[in-house]
């Protein structure tokens, strides 16, 4: 087994046991607060409108948004990750036909393992700024996702030099 196939199994592995244990940590200590406080500050917003105080009901909108923003954000993070764990493994266990020579299959492999664990903690850092940076941050890592999956794709394809007749 080449090193660069090794490096996305045991990293798609890794990386699935961090999502879901981060899923696992959400959903015990977080998701329930989360969610209490998405369905308070949206009763909070239809009392106040049905009272007719548009200010409260605006400010109560907001928390709303901003809530659900983040809940959204942090579902998002453990689902990337898994899924791009999935992906990773799955691209693993055919990479050797990536015809490519070893070191440029690891650079491949690291670069899609590096844009699986950054892009979603951009996202994650999103709930904590909204700031250009965790955005880049997200950008950049499904950029390296994206250019190392068509790296491969190019290298599934290509020919090996021995595979190439000269009649």
């Amino acid at each position: 087994m080449s090193g660069s196939r090794r490096l996305l199994i045991i990293g798609g592995i890794a990386l699935a046991i961090w999502g879901m244990s981060y899923g696992l940590w959400y959903a015990v200590f977080a998701e329930h607060q989360a969610l209490d406080n998405i369905g308070s500050s949206l009763t909070g917003s239809f009392a106040a409108a049905a009272d007719r105080n548009p200010g409260v009901m605006e400010s109560s909108l907001q928390q709303y948004r901003e809530a659900k923003y983040v809940y959204e954000r942090q579902v998002d993070v453990h689902g990337h990750w898994i899924g791009l764990a999935m992906l990773l493994i799955v691209l693993g266990i055919g990479f050797d036909r990536v015809n490519f020579a070893e070191p440029f299959k690891m650079f491949l492999a690291i670069g899609v393992l590096a844009g699986a664990v950054v892009f979603p903690l951009g996202v994650l850092l999103q709930t904590m700024s909204h700031g250009p940076l965790p955005r880049a941050i997200a950008i950049a890592g499904s950029g390296f996702v994206i250019v190392g999956l068509m790296g491969s794709a190019v290298g599934a394809f290509a020919r090996r030099s021995s595979d190439v007749s000269i009649n």
